[in-house]
């Protein structure tokens, strides 16, 4: 018995009756890669959803951050006294602060006169806002009124920017019905929620949007001395500060960020929705396979079992059978991915990438696929009775 089945193991016995029927082994890598490059597409998506909510977040060179409690988002964001930004220079470890206006105001495209939404964000040009190399040498120009950075990376429709720019070009517009001059590009990046950004002095953000009060701001930044704790010290102010004001740190305001697309939005969950289904119709086709294949060789099978080959050896080649069209088909659906993100990133600037954690998500996900598929169709394999097919 031993010496039949390690025999019966050099035999690439689940490599054979895969290959047995090429049109069949076509049609199944076909569905595995499909079913993997829908999880691929959907879970990318989602992830540069995600990541582009909070790429200004990431920029911004702050230890705390103080927001509204009626703030939602950056695309829903309350304002609240200025004050309370003066108020946490009282803590020794408050280093300095910077007060950030941000909203949303009508760009008019210089090129076709077109008008879209653009975020906007006012600052002190004297305080320091973004971590960007040489932010600081362009937010100097902003101190002139009038003047604005321009997001480089900002979706086409709003007009030739950076072309035009780049070529000496005066690049002058309307924002909120109100003349600008665009000084100098900054590299940001669009997300879901803003199609482009626009940074400014807080004077030019208060002439282009008169309606908000000048004594409110809608993000603090706060730069804590050096080996401050920051969760710490924002436990500490959150305590001493008024219930008007409510303070985090960075990491925490990124997560603010991501858990309002998360959970008050059905953008993730149509996304991780649209990779579930991907799984579903994966394991359909795995299944079917699978199965049809154990079907059309229960005799053979069968007169495994005959010759005294054990039921546990012949499930070990359907699993083999299911790893190996895990492999065969994770294979092209990966390629594809990296082919599809590269064409949206181009298309839509968002920073969808094949990284390491979904590359591994995505290869578990299929291997659970296709071995769960497999062990569904094992159970034909109990059918697999001599005495009843012969």
């Amino acid at each position: 018995m031993n010496f039949s089945f390690i025999k019966f193991r050099k035999i690439p016995l689940a490599w054979l009756l895969l290959t047995r029927q090429p049109l069949r082994l076509i049609v199944a890598i076909a569905g595995i890669s499909f079913a993997g490059i829908l999880m691929f597409m959907q879970l990318g998506f989602r992830d540069g959803l995600f990541d582009t909510s909070v790429t200004i977040h990431k920029l911004l060179d702050a230890d705390l951050v103080l927001i509204s409690p009626r703030s939602k988002s950056s695309i829903s964001m309350s304002g609240f006294p200025k004050r309370r930004l003066i108020q946490t220079l009282a803590l020794e470890d408050v280093e300095k602060t910077a007060p950030v206006n941000l909203t949303y105001l009508l760009w008019r495209n210089p090129e076709n006169l077109k008008t879209r939404s653009i975020l906007t964000l006012g600052f002190n040009p004297s305080d320091s806002l973004l971590l960007n190399d040489g932010f600081s040498i362009k937010a100097d120009k902003l101190k002139n009124p009038g003047r604005v950075l321009f997001d480089k990376l900002s979706r086409p429709e709003f007009g030739p920017i950076e072309d035009w720019f780049l070529s000496e070009r005066k690049v002058e517009t309307e924002v909120a019905g109100k003349r600008v001059l665009v000084e100098g590009l900054v590299e940001l990046g669009p997300s879901f929620g803003a199609d482009g950004n626009l940074i400014t002095s807080r004077e030019t953000y208060l002439r282009l949007f008169p309606a908000n009060p000048k004594g409110s701001i809608e993000i603090g930044l706060v730069k804590l001395r050096s080996g401050a704790n920051p969760i710490l010290v924002s436990e500490i102010l959150n305590k001493s500060l008024p219930n008007d004001v409510r303070i985090l740190t960075k990491d925490q305001f990124i997560e603010f960020e991501k858990n309002y697309w998360k959970n008050s939005t059905a953008i993730g969950f149509i996304f991780t929705l649209g990779a579930l289904m991907g799984f579903v119709v994966g394991c359909v086709v795995v299944y079917q396979i699978l199965y049809s294949d154990v079907t059309d060789h229960l005799p053979e099978y069968a007169t495994l079992l005959a010759m005294g080959y054990r039921l546990k050896s012949l499930f070990f080649v359907v699993a083999r059978e299911g790893f190996l069209l895990a492999l065969f088909g994770y294979l092209p659906a990966y390629f594809s991915g990296q082919i599809l993100y590269s064409v949206v990133r181009s298309s839509t600037k968002l920073p969808i990438v094949m990284d390491a954690n979904k590359t591994i998500l995505i290869f578990i996900l299929i291997l659970v696929m296709c071995m769960g598929s497999a062990g569904i169709a094992m159970r034909k394999l109990v059918d697999a009775d001599p005495a009843e097919i012969f």
